[in-house]
């Protein structure tokens, strides 16, 4: 039998690591756009605070960052628990694995939108406000669908790394692909053939992704390429 039985835990931890890279990308996001905000923001603080947070997360190793905040956090919860008499909680793996990876790329995306929202033309914000238009309809009609444009190429970029980087949730002990990997290959003793398998579900998954998001390229290009723009 191929891989002794162990190839169906294998594609649900396939399943576990696309939950944890999508809930990490919503919170890359928020975090993302948030960061970009304040680094365009008037507010010096702001600004020096949206810069501390994007140099210094893409500083360090994503491993490290892992440790850090999974083992660091535990750690900061039992001495306050035992401070006040209280039972401490234990972090939730996935919780802690959504959350560091998400906090991870948060400092990408910071760095993404805030390119792509200074890539779009300061003259039709302008010209949209003049109009009569208000800053939030500015924004949503005029600075966001072109904003997408210039965003997508680093933000599928993004996406990639965050996919292949969900690997790192194993060593905090969550049952995902590259987990159940290690499990199959203790016990069937073929590693070349286990990882070989684990690789090509990464290689579909990104491979699907790649496909998807020039598809969105594409369509947010529509118009903008025929106009020679």
């Amino acid at each position: 039998m191929f891989l002794q039985g162990y190839l169906p835990s294998i594609l649900e931890g396939a399943v576990l690591t696309l939950e944890v890279a999508g809930a990490s990308l919503l919170v890359s996001v928020v975090l993302g756009f948030v960061g970009a905000m304040c680094k365009l923001s008037p507010s010096k603080p702001l600004v020096w605070l949206a810069e501390l947070y994007s140099t210094v997360i893409r500083g360090v190793p994503d491993l490290v960052w892992m440790f850090m905040l999974f083992f660091g956090g535990q750690m900061l919860i039992n001495d306050v628990a035992t401070r006040f008499g209280l039972a401490a909680p234990e972090i939730n793996p996935f919780v802690a694995g959504v959350l560091t990876i998400g906090f991870i790329f948060g400092a990408y995306m910071t760095e993404t939108f805030r390119g792509a929202i200074m890539a779009v033309p300061k003259g039709q914000m302008e010209a949209g406000l003049a109009y009569g238009m208000s800053p939030l309809r500015v924004f949503f009609r005029i600075t966001l669908p072109q904003m997408v444009r210039f965003a997508l190429p680093s933000f599928s970029n993004n996406w990639l790394v965050l996919v292949k980087s969900t690997a790192l949730v194993s060593v905090i002990g969550l049952n995902d692909m590259m987990y159940k990997a290690d499990t199959a290959k203790s016990v069937t003793q073929e590693p070349f053939t286990v990882y070989m398998v684990v690789g090509g579900l990464y290689l579909a998954i990104t491979t699907v992704s790649i496909l998807a998001l020039t598809w969105l390229e594409n369509r947010y290009s529509m118009g903008v390429k025929e106009s020679g723009l």
